[in-house]
């Protein structure tokens, strides 16, 4: 007996606890990943990051809305649809945002810091003014609905499977866009010396504007996710941001192993504290040990070497 559980009941809740970790993992992942590109390439600290997942979690619900009532034959399949709206939704914002707002702060971190603040607040009022205040649900497939069980305690939820899934999807995709694309090579090349790469023809203007979009369109792609484990509201956005900027501290800036490997340290650690005290607890916890880590790391887990 180990408290009031048997030994195989106790394993198993701290198996399914290790799970519901993998699918907070998943989806700070695809926060993070978002987040990391315009830290760690760009040096712009994006406050309005959680409201670019949640545009993608509208555009989710929308979709929803929009295949149920006008297209109930291809209700099982609309994810997919939702998941490249929210990915152009807010692609296209944060490329709008970039020509118009961020392209005049570079190298002013405070500053980039104070107007996506701004811009978080005003996007926060759009939605809660086109929307409404309350929290809004999506409807799922029916095929992404129940679970998997693995024993006669252990259950599955298949959605989670399916946000892990699309997790390593979407990694994979920011690894060859990032190492194995020529725009990667141009981004890699304007963050190590900005003045050379324009010497050599590179349009460092619009290399920024896809940058700052693409990490932006993660993000929307992270908010569509989010519609399977959470609801969505105008400020919902909030509860993940300083976590995701943790992971993105934590696991050394614009190190993509570093940011997987810091949301996975994070998620299960919270997870599994969360399974002895309160969710509260577990969040304070987990903040001062990072906090702890980065005193005596302060550079995070992984390290890239730039020149400027």
């Amino acid at each position: 007996m180990i408290g009031d559980y048997t030994y195989t009941e106790f394993t198993s809740i701290l198996a399914m606890q290790g799970f519901a970790g993998l699918t907070l993992f998943s989806v700070f992942v695809l926060m993070a990943l978002g987040l990391a590109i315009i830290f760690g390439q760009m040096g712009v600290i994006n406050m309005a990051h959680g409201e670019f997942m949640i545009l993608g979690a509208y555009m989710t619900y929308l979709c929803s809305q929009f295949f149920s009532e006008y297209l109930p034959s291809l209700f099982s399949i609309y994810f997919f649809f939702a998941m490249i709206l929210a990915f152009a939704a807010s692609f296209l914002l944060g490329m709008l945002v970039e020509w118009g707002l961020i392209r005049f702060l570079y190298r002013r971190p405070l500053d980039t810091l104070l107007a996506t603040w701004g811009v978080s607040l005003i996007l926060q009022q759009v939605y809660r003014s086109v929307f409404g205040a309350r929290e809004v649900g999506v409807t799922l497939p029916d095929w992404l609905m129940g679970s998997i069980a693995l024993t006669d305690i252990i259950e599955i939820p298949i959605n989670g499977l399916f946000v892990m899934g699309l997790t390593f999807l979407i990694t994979g995709g920011v690894y060859l866009a990032m190492f194995r694309s020529s725009w990667g090579k141009s981004m890699r090349a304007v963050v190590q010396n900005r003045t050379m790469a324009s010497a050599v023809g590179i349009n460092t203007k619009m290399v920024d504007r896809l940058t700052f979009g693409l990490g932006c369109g993660i993000a929307g792609i992270a908010g569509s996710a989010f519609t399977m484990i959470g609801s969505t509201g105008p400020t919902a956005g909030q509860l993940y941001i300083v976590d995701t900027f943790l992971i993105v501290v934590f696991g050394g800036a614009g190190s993509l192993i570093g940011t997987i490997a810091s949301a996975f340290t994070i998620s299960q650690a919270q997870s599994t504290i969360e399974f002895f005290l309160s969710g509260s607890m577990a969040k304070v916890l987990t903040l001062l040990t990072v906090v702890g880590i980065l005193m005596l790391r302060p550079q995070g887990l992984f390290t890239l070497k730039i020149r400027r």
